[in-house]
């Protein structure tokens, strides 16, 4: 069986290759190299990137297989998140694996703003000794204002705390509780602009809030106050940072990162970098020996799980999140029976309720409906269908899907219903369950006719007018065409009605025999079913 393959187009650590293990085809490339990155993208299923190569729209298009990129680290400034996800390509991140790295490199750049470390360093290696010119501040009871108490906030509050240091924090989306928790008094952003002694950035950069530090909220620092940002360059505007700092309207800045990288000659950002009072590193944040190795590791398991099928709690660009252990399984389940639902349906499909009963219902569900989309689109479109552009092509083709729970579950411990309302007014059902310990998916009703059979993977569905020798018919056909017949089931809601029976076959049925076999028992319905594995 041929192992997918999985570019590696920067240097990884070797713990990212036994992260992947021996399951996957290892190939290399330099990603900066674009004409040696193209061609190599042209049959991979996975591709492992640093921040040097560029994953755009045309990187994705030479990736026809392609069904991950995996960027380790927690940027995806050079990755296509729009066209990775029109192509139903998963994107991956390591969000964490920075986090204690680029906390203690905003405490290093503290320590160095107040105690002068890097320019002391600078002039004892020139041969002065000017111990009275690189007089510091203490730390000690001095008073650090986070903006943004996310992990790397939390983390750094943590650090100062030990040192003495009062904490304040600015971020609109954490509790009082929370921050309690932290130790760490909540307050206005002027509040804190105007009380801290040290200022450290730690927000994403969105348009809310690039410039969000600028000629005003510089104004309200105090003479004696720093400003450190290791987050994303933006966040403080580079000219007022500049002008402030030049006037001595602040004390001074550490900076980890720019607006462009590296600063070019000429530009404001390399003028901030000359200023004597100005701490600045070439973007080490995530620099660390044990980042790097955690970012490998990190996207290498996201690449296993994501070529396996499975949803990824760190995909950027698909809606899952941590899937419980108990909702797993059902996954499978309610693809396939996205698949019956597209190969039963007369026509177009505008809407889709999800049903799910049971002790289901005490779960986070919501990742069925992205297996159900994917089941169904999966038999409708030629496109390659994933978890990730499953809703996307729903929104495009005009698919509403909605999610139900209940506790309450009449026959069996679990079961999930696709009901689908079709263009024409019709409706449609399928529902399936897990059965017995070994989880054995079933179909347990079509179209509210109760039956219980093992989803396999080839089905004929019949709905004929119920009467004595059709059984004796279809067995006859079929088995003259050498088409035999595994399993059936027949359900039926009164004698002399309609009947729906459903075959479980070894092999494909070809066109014609299907054509005879549904004349000749006069069917309402006649459908094969020809599940792909999930």
């Amino acid at each position: 069986m041929t192992k997918p393959v999985v570019l590696i187009a920067e240097e990884l650590s070797p713990a990212t290759i036994e992260a992947l293990g021996p399951d996957f085809e290892v190939r290399h490339v330099d990603g900066a190299d674009r004409s040696a990155l193209l061609p190599a993208l042209a049959d991979v299923d996975a591709v492992l990137v640093r921040s040097a190569t560029k994953l755009d729209a045309e990187a994705i298009a030479a990736a026809p297989q392609l069904k991950v990129i995996a960027r380790a680290g927690v940027g995806l400034d050079n990755v296509d998140i729009k066209a990775a996800t029109t192509a139903g390509v998963m994107v991956v991140n390591a969000p964490t694996s920075n986090i204690i790295s680029a906390a203690e490199l905003t405490i290093g750049h503290i320590l160095s703003l107040a105690r002068r470390i890097p320019a002391a360093h600078a002039s004892l290696a020139a041969g002065a000794w000017k111990r009275s010119s690189y007089t510091g501040v203490e730390l000690y009871e001095k008073t650090l204002g986070i903006i943004g108490l996310g992990r790397i906030g939390a983390l750094i509050a943590a650090r100062v705390q030990a040192f003495g240091v009062n904490v304040v924090a600015y971020d609109p989306y954490v509790t009082s509780a929370r921050a309690q928790q932290l130790g760490v008094t909540l307050v206005t952003l002027d509040e804190l602009l105007e009380q801290s002694d040290f200022v450290t950035i730690h927000m994403p950069k969105t348009p809310e809030t690039t410039g969000m530090i600028g000629v005003e909220q510089l104004r309200r620092m105090k003479p004696t106050a720093y400003v450190v940002n290791v987050a994303r360059g933006g966040l403080i505007d580079e000219q007022a940072l500049f002008d402030a700092l030049s006037t001595g309207e602040i004390a001074g800045a550490g900076l980890d990162v720019f607006t462009a990288e590296p600063p070019k000659e000429g530009s404001v950002a390399a003028a901030l970098t000359a200023l004597p009072n100005v701490v600045v590193t070439p973007h080490l944040g995530a620099s660390t020996d044990e980042a790097q190795e955690k970012a490998g590791v990190s996207v290498a398991k996201s690449v296993k799980l994501a070529l396996e099928g499975d949803l990824v709690p760190d995909a950027v660009n698909v809606a899952g999140g941590v899937i419980d252990p108990f909702v797993r399984p059902g996954i499978a389940l309610v693809e396939k029976l996205g698949q019956i639902l597209a190969g039963l349906a007369t026509g177009a499909v505008t809407r889709i309720d999800l049903d799910v009963r049971g002790e289901l219902a005490a779960y986070d569900v919501k990742v069925y409906e992205l297996a159900a989309l994917k089941g169904y689109f999966s038999r409708i479109v030629s496109d390659n269908v994933s978890y990730v552009n499953a809703p996307l092509l729903a929104q495009q083709r005009g698919v509403e899907i909605s999610l139900t729970t209940s506790p309450d579950s009449k026959d069996y411990r679990n079961t999930t219903t696709l009901r689908a309302a079709l263009a024409d007014g019709s409706t449609l059902t399928v529902a399936g369950t897990l059965s017995g310990t070994k989880m054995v998916e079933k179909i347990i009703g079509i179209n509210d006719y109760d039956i219980e059979v093992p989803i396999a993977e080839h089905h004929i569905v019949m709905l004929y007018t119920d009467r004595p020798g059709i059984v004796a018919v279809y067995g006859q056909k079929f088995g003259e065409a050498g088409i035999n017949i595994a399993g059936m089931q027949i359900a039926r809601r009164s004698a002399g009605g309609q009947a729906l029976a459903v075959l479980t076959v070894d092999s494909p049925v070809p066109d014609e025999i299907l054509a005879e076999v549904s004349g000749a028992i006069q069917a309402d319905l006649f459908r094969e079913l020809s599940l792909t594995e999930v």
